[in-house]
């Protein structure tokens, strides 16, 4: 596993189009971990008001490949290969919180597990949690 940041992990956000689109922030990031935020606007609801569940799943997603990408090699990547998310709650809200810790590092698959909670007043609430496994891929030069 990695034992300092890199680069790698804010280069996972900066380059991600549909994440720049989706106002998802990187928030801090360790050796097997990652945090980030999101702002729900009003394009990221659904027809009740609540956060759509492919937003949340979206900030779940990239937040575990931000913590996978933490323990991967400067000559590696990770692309996503399965995901499921449990919702446990609307994320009924105005920001999106989450954390995504490894679980396991293989040589090709890394196991991922993330938490997203949303704001409701001064407290945070778990809205879903998500199961991530991640392959480890050559970096695109």
């Amino acid at each position: 596993m990695a034992t300092e940041k890199t680069g790698l992990v804010p280069d996972v956000f900066e380059r991600a189009a549909f994440v720049r689109t989706m106002a998802i922030e990187l928030v801090d990031y360790g050796d097997g971990w990652c945090e980030t935020s999101q702002r729900v606007l009003p394009g990221h609801r659904q027809q009740h008001g609540f956060a759509h569940a492919g937003v949340v799943m979206t900030i779940a997603d990239h937040t575990c490949g931000g913590a996978a990408t933490s323990v991967v090699r400067n000559d590696q990547d990770v692309i996503t290969v399965e995901n499921k998310t449990s919702f446990l709650r609307p994320a009924a809200g105005d920001v999106l919180h989450a954390r995504a810790t490894v679980l396991r590092a293989g040589k090709s698959l890394i196991f991922v597990e993330a938490e997203v909670t949303v704001e409701r007043g001064d407290e945070r609430v778990l809205a879903a949690k998500t199961s991530s496994t991640l392959a480890v891929i050559p970096r695109a030069r």
